[in-house]
């Protein structure tokens, strides 16, 4: 395998550069160190510089990158604080959403196109929120639980759409073997949630500090195992990833919280400093800048999609927070529930490689995502901590379930 030296070396460049401008653009404005790693990636890519250059094996870590983008995203998920109404108001407000975005997708591209985009917009980019909402203090507060279920709605539900609809088999077939991988899954997810699991924390510990790292080995053995299963029956691989994640998370339940704190550190930091940040730096490479720009009516398209990731998943989200929410409150959610990329991404590049998607249309999509993830959870953490600053003079503003 032939890899060109200069890729090589930039991509790590944009790595250690992205935090770097990130904290300098902080004394100024909160800007997610993936906005620079996907703009520096389409500066330095064929669209402008043409400095980095794609190849089969820098894709192949991208595509693991995004894989660990979706672990980590399920691993991070607390089901046991978002189940019973948050889920299921987050579950109905994805319904609502599907619906929508499915309606204005075939009123934008009335071809194959609509399930491409109704999909898309009906993401939310739960794996990048993460770490914003965890930067700013938010994960583990009310505000930050709401967006977390409403996001294990928003990344996981779009993925089985993905299986069922976007796989080129019937839905039928599809929706069989949808059914196999989740009786494996739960199975999985039920063993690994039984037993107090002492002789395996045990060996944990011995080994957390040493160089045979056995906690490290299996959790990556979980992530790969379940993506690989994913692409043996021939389901979307982020479905696997997911999946790992949870499943990961309930292994290491009943450890002692330092060990448990330790392996998080050291998955975040194989993930957000190594694999995810190629994922994005190659998003901005791949990004088709020219098809974009091109054409006055594709550019139009920007600000639309924009907004259509408003309507069709900010508001439905908003209007399904509990009872008694703030008007503020709820924009914020709205806000962060239209922040989507990751699954953009990845529809829209199904989408192309089959022919059912034009590139202008796909690029103006992911620029959209972009847009989202560098505005909508600026906005979303203003308006709350401003939220959060006002007395609260009457009992029933809180928000009850």
């Amino acid at each position: 395998m032939q890899v060109d030296v200069a890729t090589l070396v930039l991509i790590p460049t944009i790595a250690a550069l992205a935090p770097l401008l990130t904290r300098a653009a902080g004394r100024w404005i909160a800007v997610p160190v993936v906005i620079f790693e996907i703009l520096l990636g389409i500066v330095l890519g064929p669209s402008v510089l043409g400095w980095i250059r794609t190849d089969d094996f820098i894709e192949l870590l991208s595509d693991f990158g995004l894989a660990m983008l979706f672990f980590l995203a399920g691993q991070e998920i607390d089901f046991v604080a978002i189940r019973g109404r948050p889920l299921w108001r987050a579950t109905i407000g994805w319904a609502v959403s599907i619906v929508l975005g499915l309606a204005i997708g075939w009123i934008v591209d009335p071809d194959a196109g609509a399930v491409f985009i109704g999909i898309a917009l009906t993401s939310t980019a739960l794996g990048a929120l993460l770490p914003i909402l965890r930067d700013a203090g938010q994960l583990r507060t009310p505000f930050g639980i709401a967006v977390l279920a409403i996001g294990a709605a928003g990344e996981f539900l779009p993925l089985i759409a993905i299986s069922l609809f976007l796989s080129g088999r019937s839905p039928v077939h599809e929706a069989v073997v949808l059914v196999g991988f989740a009786v494996i899954t739960g199975v999985a997810i039920w063993r690994a949630s039984r037993g107090d699991g002492r002789r395996l924390h045990g060996i944990i510990r011995s080994t957390l500090h040493t160089s045979g790292q056995f906690a490290i080995r299996l959790v990556i053995l979980v992530l790969l195992a379940l993506v690989g299963l994913s692409i043996v029956l021939d389901l979307d691989m982020l479905l696997g990833a997911f999946a790992a994640g949870v499943i990961s998370r309930l292994l290491l339940e009943g450890a002692p919280e330092e060990d448990r704190r330790t392996i998080e550190w050291k998955l975040d930091g194989i993930g957000f400093g190594l694999f995810v940040p190629l994922f994005f730096i190659y998003t901005g490479v791949t990004f088709d800048l020219d098809s974009l720009v091109s054409d006055p009516v594709t550019l139009a398209l920007l600000p639309l999609f924009t907004l259509l990731l408003v309507v069709v998943r900010g508001i439905p989200s908003a209007f399904l927070v509990p009872r008694g929410t703030t008007a503020r409150k709820r924009t914020a959610t709205g806000l962060m529930a239209a922040t989507g990329l990751p699954i953009i991404v990845a529809v829209t590049t199904i989408g192309v490689e089959a022919g059912d998607m034009d590139s202008g249309t796909a690029s103006a999509l992911v620029g959209a995502g972009l847009l989202s993830l560098l505005v909508f959870p600026l906005v979303a953490l203003a308006i709350e901590r401003g939220d959060a600053r006002r007395p609260r003079q009457e009992s029933n503003l809180r928000p009850r379930d």
